[in-house]
């Protein structure tokens, strides 16, 4: 049932076939007992006929003093009867006269019935009232056949005339469903052009009635949203105009001091003012043209959410609403631009700096690493590297839980940190694991290095959440350029260095000329 006009069918069949198959059940009954009804007068009046001729020929033989024998009565009342009848003569419910003589009549007075007499079916009535004095009484009979004739024929006029009926109400419910369904159609073909872009497009309106309406609701709609449409697409225009204008200004720097004066300059041409300020929350930040007094000031602030900075002051013969509005507009997309360089530099932080402890992640190592290698191979010099492992930090973890075991790297890394020089760099490397990275310093001297930081932990006090005083031990192994050629080599060397350490057992310092002694 996937089409309306296959559910159109199919309502009719249940609101057009079935009353008229029960209509049908009901005209045929209706029809049986009229057929039936109309054998039976006939047969009661024939029966009444004849008690009432067959009385008049008695009365009249008894005067003449003359027999009337009761077959030449019967067939003078046989002339007066219908046709399509037979009378018979019955005493004491046997035929006495007439077809069929000698045969049982089996039929209560007055009551039609239907009776078998001498193998063949009829329909008959029996007279209530003698005909004479002898008991003699009156039966007419019709044949059954005949009835069951009347009976079909009344039935076939009956449902020619229903099914007549019902071809005529499907086919102008096929004409209406196919009304429908076409209008139907031409809505779809619109609303699908409309889906594709085609703004254009509009259904052919037919008549008056409610798909008329709809036809015309659609047809507003569809030019209020072509309308809508073009208004979009000249906003859409101007809009991108203005952003690709300001934004090639804006996208010029992530720095914000920088794009400051790229704002207020921007702003100067923009309102045509003769000079800006833009005054931070402490001092000028930056500053172009001139403020003449005399002149209008006009004062934006230069906030983001919670974030300050400062105001932009421009100073300007006259300002009117429409360089007001530009300028404002100006500030809210500088505003949005100073506030993505901010988070720029918040997340160029945060892609250089391991969260947990504050200190450099492995990116920034590696960079440094590289960095440093290639001054050195240029101008000559050392670089040493150092792999730093908390010794048996699995069991601080599970003894005292993840959180407590966040607190013992925070403790290594402000070790290590305190440890290096400004020009060093202190990293985590991954896990339980830190770098070093010294430049100008040869692998004795990132071995003096390692063991300070090693001797300086050692003697650090960590109070566990239970009270328990840890003492921290690390390892660490050291490797030096150029003895290691590249940075893959020198990692290789350390981390080899490093288990160099751990097999001697922990605590130690592992060098390309062996483990140094505790």
């Amino acid at each position: 049932m996937g089409s309306f006009r296959t559910k159109l069918l199919t309502y009719f069949a249940l609101i057009a076939v079935v009353p008229t198959c029960v209509a049908f059940y009901g005209f045929d009954t209706f029809a049986n007992r009229r057929e039936t009804q109309k054998v039976d007068t006939r047969l009661r009046a024939d029966v009444r006929f004849a008690v009432a001729g067959y009385a008049q020929e008695i009365g009249a033989a008894e005067r003449r003093a003359t027999p009337v024998p009761i077959t030449v009565a019967i067939q003078r009342l046989l002339v007066n009867l219908d046709p399509r009848d037979t009378l018979v003569a019955v005493r004491n419910g046997e035929i006495v006269a007439g077809p069929m003589l000698g045969n049982e009549l089996p039929l209560a007075p007055g009551l039609p019935a239907e009776v078998d007499v001498g193998g063949h079916e009829f329909r008959g009535v029996l007279s209530s009232a003698l005909a004479s004095a002898d008991g003699m009484q009156f039966a007419a009979l019709a044949r059954q056949s005949e009835l069951d004739a009347a009976q079909t024929s009344a039935r076939l006029r009956i449902a020619a005339a229903l099914v007549a009926a019902v071809l005529g109400i499907g086919g102008l419910i096929f004409l209406l469903g196919l009304s429908i369904s076409r209008t139907l159609t031409r809505l779809i073909r619109a609303t699908d052009a409309i889906a594709r872009g085609e703004w254009s497009e509009r259904v052919e309106v037919r008549g008056h009635d409610e798909f008329a309406r709809v036809g015309d609701a659609f047809n507003r709609m569809a030019t209020q949203l072509e309308q809508r449409v073009v208004e979009l697409e000249d906003e859409r225009r101007r809009s991108r105009e203005a952003t690709s204008r300001f934004a090639d200004v804006l996208a010029a720097t992530h720095d914000v001091d920088q794009l400051l004066r790229v704002v207020v300059e921007t702003a100067v041409e923009v309102t045509g003012a003769s000079g800006g300020v833009v005054i931070g929350p402490d001092t000028e930040v930056a500053r172009t043209g001139e403020l003449k007094a005399g002149g209008q000031v006009l004062e934006l602030p230069l906030r983001a959410a919670r974030r300050d900075f400062g105001t932009i002051v421009l100073a300007g013969e006259n300002f009117d609403d429409a360089t007001r509005e530009a300028a404002v507009s100006l500030i809210s997309h500088a505003v949005v631009a100073l506030e993505n360089a901010h988070l720029h530099r918040v997340v160029e932080r945060q892609a250089r700096i391991d969260e947990l402890t504050g200190i450099a992640n492995r990116r920034a190592v590696e960079e440094m690493l590289r960095g440093e290698l290639a001054r050195a191979e240029r101008f000559g010099g050392d670089v040493c590297f150092v792999f730093a492992d908390l010794d048996n930090f699995k069991d601080v973890n599970d003894r005292y839980g993840h959180p407590f075991g966040d607190v013992v790297l925070s403790v290594f890394a402000e070790v290590l940190g305190e440890t290096v020089r400004d020009v060093d760099i202190a990293g985590r490397w991954g896990g339980e694991e830190f770098a070093l990275v010294l430049p100008g310093t040869d692998a004795e001297g990132g071995a003096a290095v390692a063991d300070r930081a090693r001797r300086a932990l050692l003697h650090r006090e960590v109070r566990s959440p239970g009270g328990d005083v840890l003492r921290l031990t690390a390892s660490f192994g050291v490797a030096a350029f150029p003895a290691c050629p590249d940075s893959e080599a020198l990692v290789a060397a350390a981390d080899d260095a490093l288990y160099l350490a751990k097999r001697a057992g922990r605590d130690r310092v592992g060098t390309p000329d062996g483990v140094l002694a505790r």
